[in-house]
């Protein structure tokens, strides 16, 4: 089987207008996600991106086909290698992630991100015992664009903090929530255990 392994190539992140285009109107719930997902909750620019990330529920992971129909996808399989992702393959349960190109030659331009479900409800992919509604997984920007609520990103960001999350962390804590607040010190907690940004949030 062919296979990718890093360095994987460059990047060019779609728009999030070209993201909205090429996903709005389908019939699955999806968000953005990362670092544009932060800027969306606190509604100005931050930094720079490398690349733009795209959540999905796993029993939607296909929409990602259709949404980009004519494209080359790449699954991550772990531990560090791409490969092709075949048209209408179920990925299995490792696969969390997957890059998206127009072409072999084109760079990079969208990633996919899978999470899991039970039902109605958003299961973490780390930890099952952190989960909530999928109604209460996203919200939208003023301008319609879904993305993945404030909290979750963050909880996400919280495993190995990075430069960049830590920035994102610092712009997003004015403006998150009690409840925000509350859920992501509970999540930090069951994952992680002690963690630096549970202080920061109960200040």
């Amino acid at each position: 089987m062919t296979r990718l392994r890093a360095p994987f190539g460059r990047w060019d992140p779609a728009s999030l207008s070209e993201v909205v285009a090429r996903f709005s109107g389908l019939d699955s719930c999806w968000w953005v996600a990362g670092g544009f997902a932060i800027e969306l909750a606190v509604g100005r620019r931050i930094r720079s991106h490398g690349d733009v990330d795209v959540l999905l529920l796993r029993r939607d992971q296909l929409v990602a086909q259709q949404a980009l129909s004519g494209w080359q996808w790449w699954a991550a399989d772990p531990p560090g290698s791409l490969r092709p992702w075949a048209s209408d393959e179920v990925l299995s349960l490792e696969v969390h992630d997957i890059w998206c190109r127009p072409g072999p030659d084109d760079p990079w331009r969208i990633q996919i991100m899978i999470d899991e479900s039970r039902g109605q409800e958003w299961v973490s992919r780390r930890d099952p015992r952190v989960r909530r509604p999928i109604s209460t997984l996203g919200m939208a920007s003023a301008d319609g664009v879904p993305f993945l609520a404030l909290d979750v990103q963050l909880y996400y960001k919280a495993k190995t903090p990075r430069p960049k999350d830590e920035e994102d962390f610092d712009a997003a804590l004015p403006v998150l929530t009690d409840q925000q607040r509350r859920w992501l010190v509970d999540a930090i907690s069951k994952t992680y255990g002690p963690h630096p940004w549970i202080k920061r949030l109960q200040a």
